[in-house]
């Protein structure tokens, strides 16, 4: 019989597992805390439980636990960046950053990514597979026991596409708001997408409280096409129409994500056409550093994103620049992985 992944298990979902195991509702209770709130990683951790119960866990089921193979930690601003290695050998990569409204973390959704974004290091080593709730889980609770900070804050914006791991990462992100478990408010949660348009309909009717990051890069689909393959699929006019439904809908800004590309897309004709192109929207504009790889030719630098900046302004939009963390140690996701993969 194959093992069930326990840890991407919802309360409810667990009780039905006690149940068929004979066991009262008030085990599953005992059990979900053992894993979510006590972070056990065996199931002879769990002393309030009898050893019994503790045989027939393990032998219906099994505890995802991540193991980190690398960790680098900043010297100037207190980020650590984790490579964490998977139960099947793959590997992922975590980061830990420290703002004055407390400790943030981004995290993975996928191993790999599909997407093609072509400033991006983590499509350069290809798509491998998704990762399961308890992956996700387990980049929290591992970085939280290593270093002994709480994750107050949660970004969706590592390795991968969240909307294109979409049924997983909604599991992932019911569980992290459990008031039995992590209970993170989905306000102190950003998920990321390059634009997977039909996937942005199908969150907004959950009406959860996180922030939509969507990255945009450009103002024109010729473009965006160009550095972002996505927009063949769903072009501009599309993605746009998306985002006001979920504004609609939820009532929560958009925050569209926009990396400044010297020469690319940082002219004053491109803050002009963004800012016509955002006009009436309930929306904020984050400008992005783009981070140097050494398999593009992409640059930018903090002189023409501060330029850009006042010229959105200027424009009468509502525009910050992304604080670079990090920075000794490489702590943009993707090249962690690929140069230990190399």
């Amino acid at each position: 019989m194959e093992k069930i992944d326990i840890l991407s298990l919802s309360s409810e979902e667990l009780a039905a597992e006690m149940s068929s195991l004979g066991e009262k509702k008030f085990r599953a209770a005992q059990v979900f805390d053992w894993l979510h709130v006590k972070r056990a990683v065996d199931f002879q951790e769990m002393t309030n439980i009898s050893l019994a119960l503790r045989t027939k866990l393990s032998e219906s089921f099994y505890i995802n636990r991540l193991n980190i193979v690398r960790k680098l930690e900043s010297s100037v601003d207190n980020t650590v960046k984790y490579l964490y290695e998977l139960s099947d050998g793959n590997h992922i990569e975590t980061v830990l950053m420290d703002y004055k409204h407390g400790n943030s973390l981004c995290i993975s959704t996928q191993v790999g990514c599909k997407m093609g974004c072509r400033f991006c290091a983590s499509t350069i080593a290809g798509f491998k597979r998704d990762l399961l709730p308890s992956e996700m889980l387990g980049q929290i609770y591992g970085a939280e026991r290593d270093s002994g900070r709480k994750v107050e804050s949660l970004v969706l914006m590592g390795i991968g596409e969240p909307l294109d791991n979409y049924e997983n990462v909604v599991r992932f992100l019911k569980l992290l708001s459990c008031p039995e478990g992590k209970n993170l408010s989905q306000r102190h949660v950003s998920l990321s997408t390059c634009g997977l348009v039909d996937r942005i309909y199908d969150l907004a009717e959950y009406k959860f409280g996180l922030t939509l990051s969507v990255s945009l890069h450009a103002s024109d689909n010729e473009r965006r096409s160009q550095i972002m393959p996505v927009n063949n699929r769903y072009d501009i006019g599309e993605l746009l129409r998306a985002c006001r439904h979920y504004t609609d809908k939820t009532g929560r800004r958009i925050s569209f994500e926009y990396a400044v590309i010297s020469g690319v897309n940082d002219s004053e004709a491109d803050a002009q056409a963004l800012a016509r192109l955002l006009k009436g929207m309930n929306c904020h504009v984050n400008l992005i550093p783009v981070n140097e790889i050494k398999e593009r030719d992409f640059r930018s630098d903090r002189s023409s994103v501060q330029k850009f900046m006042e010229r959105l302004e200027g424009y009468g939009m509502n525009v910050t620049v992304r604080r670079t963390l990090g920075s000794d140690i490489n702590a943009a996701c993707g090249q962690l992985r690929r140069e230990y993969e190399i």
